[in-house]
């Protein structure tokens, strides 16, 4: 995997296991998610989320475009300590908080809002349709901000009424979502 853009453009990193729980969003997916991202976001105003983190790239990608409100969340311990190293490594600790914890849970206690929220939830994750809601009405997302969930094609969001648009990369699809 890389950083595709930035500062950090180019720089390669490796999750320390073949058996993680994470499925890492392709380059060909993220790079086409930024060109669509780069017209849209001020990376350095914008104050995002990740959930479902994982490997922590799109964090990186955020932080290396000069985002310095980033925030990680993730259950699992080993992607938690792997993002921990790479902040470390990429000298980015400042402007990246990281939560170790159920996302279901963080969107329930959350109190603080975004301008753009990413989702890349395991794609088999019970009660996915029901996702973008739960996100939009825990008060997440900043009136006018974005929300990003990506997603397999065999989940439809096209009667979601906050749903915006729907670009497809093989068989990653994001769906963006907004609230006016």
């Amino acid at each position: 995997m890389r950083i595709i853009g930035g500062k950090f453009k180019g720089r390669r990193f490796e999750p320390p296991a073949s058996n993680w729980p994470t499925r890492p969003t392709t380059d060909f997916a993220k790079e086409a998610l930024f060109n669509i991202l780069n017209n849209r976001i001020d990376f350095e105003a914008v104050k995002m989320l990740d959930l479902f983190g994982g490997t922590g790239s799109h964090c990186y990608e955020f932080i290396s475009r000069g985002c310095t409100d980033a925030t990680y969340v993730d259950k699992f311990p080993g992607c938690v300590r792997f993002v921990r190293q790479m902040a470390a490594q990429l000298g980015i600790e400042p402007y990246l908080k990281i939560y170790q914890m159920d996302v279901l849970r963080f969107i329930a206690v959350a109190s603080e809002q975004y301008d753009y929220i990413f989702a890349g939830p395991p794609y088999a994750l019970p009660d996915m349709e029901n996702l973008p809601t739960k996100i939009l009405n825990a008060n997440l997302l900043r009136p006018g901000g974005l929300f990003v969930l990506e997603h397999n094609p065999q989940r439809d969001f096209s009667n979601h009424p906050r749903l915006t648009d729907v670009r497809h990369y093989g068989q990653t699809y994001f769906s963006f979502f907004s609230i006016e």
